[in-house]
């Protein structure tokens, strides 16, 4: 077994235009102050990062680690959450999502998704000049608007939609592998991989991809009223990555998973801080080392009602506080000895043959 590393936090949430949030070095020694080791990057934040820059400049990629290498940080793995996103967009989401995007596409869905396309590949190079070996991204959605089966779906709707789904991300998940680099898919609602039914279509859909991993994030699972510690069990060759986020979902007669269409506040399922929610995330890590988990636990920083700065400080703790040092030795090791093949023969009532 091994210990999963950490604590390492997500920036995406707390970059911004003030000191210490609008720099990564400043960033990075404020995260230092709070106790991480680890900063998962955003890469589509201009203020923290250059990701085109990184694709072909490996003087730029190695001027990254040494400036977190200066508060003992480093990179967990890049984010393309928006650029992912836009693989994939169903026309009823095409300006709500088009703000994700570069100016330059905006209006224009079919040079948006080669956009982001263009975003993934130059990910793939960029994680494989940092050195990092897993990437977390969002897959999109076609399907979405037709998750609840009201009017009744088409024959073949679905089957169709992750077809082109996997067509899309075939070619990304190709440049990754040349890479060496994992691609986690973040499970959420919102997304044509949002459980572990979902998950399989696509993976079946590109062929079982070796690339084609999860990004385990419970939160999501708890909001959908989902088994998050059975999904470890049944799909943790294939989690890569995990976001450290709670939640909790407090259904009553007049609302639960689907939300009323209400505020965060006011909605029965909603993000809170760690150990705010309703996450077991002791049985969690434990599932998680016990399979052998070999990425980092990342802090994704989400709460209606706590202040960030103040999640961020317990987070850090929090994590370090689960992470398990795993064992050297079984605990009834000074009840053994050495392999004694005939007393166990004796033992067994065998014959000495």
């Amino acid at each position: 077994m091994k210990s999963i590393k950490g604590p390492a936090i997500f920036l995406a949430q707390f970059a911004g235009d003030e000191s210490p949030f609008n720099s990564l070095e400043s960033i990075a020694q404020w995260a230092q102050g709070l106790g991480y080791k680890g900063l998962q990057i955003p890469s589509w934040d201009a203020r923290l990062f250059d990701l085109a820059r990184a694709a072909e400049d490996l003087a730029y990629c190695a001027e990254i680690k040494a400036t977190l290498a200066k508060f003992d940080l480093e990179i967990t793995e890049l984010s393309t959450h928006l650029q992912g996103q836009l693989v994939a967009v169903h026309p009823a989401y095409d300006e709500m999502f088009d703000g994700f995007a570069d100016p330059s596409v905006r209006g224009n869905p079919d040079a948006r998704q080669k956009w982001a396309v263009n975003q993934m590949f130059l990910a793939a190079k960029a994680s494989k000049n940092l050195g990092l070996t897993a990437h977390v991204t969002f897959p999109g959605a076609l399907l979405w608007p037709f998750m609840y089966p009201w009017p009744q779906r088409p024959q073949g709707l679905v089957e169709q939609g992750f077809e082109e789904l996997a067509k899309r991300w075939r070619p990304i998940l190709d440049a990754f592998d040349a890479a060496g680099v994992d691609v986690c898919y973040e499970i959420h609602p919102g997304e044509d991989l949002h459980d572990g039914a979902t998950f399989e279509r696509f993976l079946e859909a590109v062929d079982n991809h070796p690339r084609c991993c999860i990004l385990f994030d419970p939160s999501h699972f708890v909001l959908q009223h989902l088994d998050y510690l059975d999904f470890i069990d049944r799909y943790h060759e294939r989690i890569k990555m995990f976001h450290v986020k709670d939640a909790e979902l407090n259904p009553t007669g007049r609302d639960g998973v689907y939300g009323g269409y209400q505020s965060w506040e006011d909605r029965a399922g909603r993000f809170r801080s760690l150990g705010d929610g309703q996450v077991d995330f002791r049985s969690i890590f434990s599932k998680l080392t016990k399979y052998n988990f070999d990425g980092w636990a990342v802090l994704e920083w989400e709460c209606c009602i706590k202040h960030p700065e103040d999640g961020a400080a317990e987070g850090a703790r929090f994590i370090e506080d689960h992470i398990i040092r795993v064992t050297e030795r079984a605990f009834d090791d000074f009840a053994g000895g050495d392999i004694d093949a005939a007393a166990n023969r004796r033992i067994l009532g065998l014959s000495k043959e």
